[in-house]
């Protein structure tokens, strides 16, 4: 599962240029109130035993926040859990201060503490909220502590259901079968809808470990949007899309227009796991009249907060080179990042620039895992290795293979401390950051 130019096979960076509202913080006066504490689910039956959760007020997954494109978001996080905890929302380009980057942009709340978070996403589209302690965000993410965040555009486009999966695995025991949860649930819940109904799917990934292959059967879903951002219409290769650990698709879809029809969003397979066979995540039924015809689906609107080129030829050129981790022979040895020892965050950052400066970032693997790399608190797109191009959409991380170098770029225009992490496989990978002042 690697990119290609045209279709997503992997995973993207994205440019960011600041709009009006990037760095604006606002009151936390009335905040919702979000708690994270330990509980169980029920995801296998009878007579297994529950499964042992962290959560969000007790829901799994974390309640859904919504809000219009403007809107300010309040929240007041309480940690009622024995391990440290901070929130980041991934693929919001907040204030630095709203990153969740702990220890780099906030002190880890104990149990006990609280934190008020306060700001006005800058643009719409879907994202995830998860925990943000680097030593922590892995086991705290994969035992259940993540959410969606949808900010809905000011003109949405015009859909029947509007409909939000999140996926998160699963595993009974060691050397046991994942399970993939829906939205929490173990299978999906039947849904029925007139025929010639159009869907807005939603599509995100709470998983820490795997890649998930997911398709469509019944009717021809097209992307409009991936990791928040809108991108050029297109229909995913063999109608089956990648989905990485964080990432995210915007899939709109017709169904037929004959009642009786079925149309499914299914499971194909994931990175790190035996394949089943196809498993159902989204299940619907066309029942009753056919509604009207729509015209055709329509691309979402560009993002006129991010810049249409980068000035590549003024961008300030960076590399990181990983090493160490664990090795095909099983041995495991210390990250390294640029030659030295990567147990916590650089005390310098990797490079410093001023707001507004493009960056051409280069993520050179050198580890035997494939490590997927993100950028906090910026949108970037991934270069084309032969060329001065780019693929033509954006993301938030990119998967740079075992072995392989990987290039971004994006316009540093968000000013603060930012962390650059990798955290695809079983425990946190290195971490480092830069600074935009």
């Amino acid at each position: 599962m690697q990119p290609t130019r045209r279709v997503f096979l992997g995973s993207v960076v994205a440019s960011v240029a600041m709009g009006p509202a990037l760095g604006q913080t606002v009151s936390p006066a009335a905040p919702r109130v979000l708690t994270a504490r330990i509980g169980s689910a029920r995801l296998w039956p009878e007579p297994a035993a529950e499964t042992p959760i962290v959560s969000f007020d007790g829901s799994l997954p974390g309640p859904t926040l919504r809000l219009k494109l403007g809107d300010e978001l309040r929240l007041k996080l309480v940690n009622e859990l024995d391990t440290p905890l901070s929130l980041h929302w991934r693929g919001v380009r907040t204030p630095n201060a709203m990153d969740g980057a702990a220890p780099l942009t906030q002190k880890p709340l104990a149990r006990g503490e609280s934190f008020d978070i306060g700001f006005a996403p800058p643009d719409s589209g879907l994202y995830l909220y998860h925990s943000g302690v680097r030593d922590h965000a892995i086991a705290q993410t994969a035992g259940g502590l993540s959410g969606l965040l949808i900010v809905e555009e000011r003109e949405p486009p015009v859909v029947d259901r509007d409909i939000a999966c999140l996926l998160a695995d699963w595993v009974a025991s060691e050397g046991a079968a994942p399970l993939v949860s829906v939205n929490g649930l173990p299978e999906a819940e039947p849904l029925a809808l007139p025929p010639g109904s159009r869907v807005r799917l939603r599509l995100a990934s709470a998983s820490a470990r795997r890649i998930m292959a997911v398709g469509f059967e019944g009717m021809k879903g097209q992307v409009a949007a991936i990791d928040g951002q809108p991108c050029d219409l297109f229909e995913p290769v063999r109608q089956t899309l990648p989905l990485v650990p964080g990432g995210r698709f915007d899939v709109f879809f017709d169904l037929p227009r004959e009642a009786g029809a079925k149309a499914n969003v299914v499971l194909r397979g994931m990175t790190g796991a035996a394949s089943g066979g196809p498993s159902s995540l989204l299940r619907i039924i066309t029942e009753g009249e056919a509604r009207s015809a729509l015209p055709a689906i329509a691309p979402l609107p560009s993002n006129p907060a991010l810049p249409g080129a980068i000035p590549l030829e003024k961008a300030r050129r960076a590399d990181l080179t990983i090493e160490g981790g664990p090795s095909a022979k099983g041995e495991t040895a210390a990250w390294r990042l640029n030659g030295q020892a990567a147990a916590g965050l650089p005390v310098k950052p990797l490079f410093t620039v001023k707001r507004g400066t493009p960056v051409s970032l280069g993520f050179v693997n050198k580890s035997a895992l494939p490590q997927q790399m993100h950028v906090h608190g910026h949108a970037f797109r991934q270069l084309h290795l032969m060329d001065d191009g780019w693929e033509p959409y954006w993301r938030d991380s990119v998967i740079a293979p075992e072995g392989r170098t990987v290039r971004v770029a994006f316009v540093a225009d968000n000013p603060g401390k930012w962390m650059i992490s990798s955290g695809f496989g079983a425990a946190s990978g290195p971490a480092t950051w830069f600074e935009v002042t």
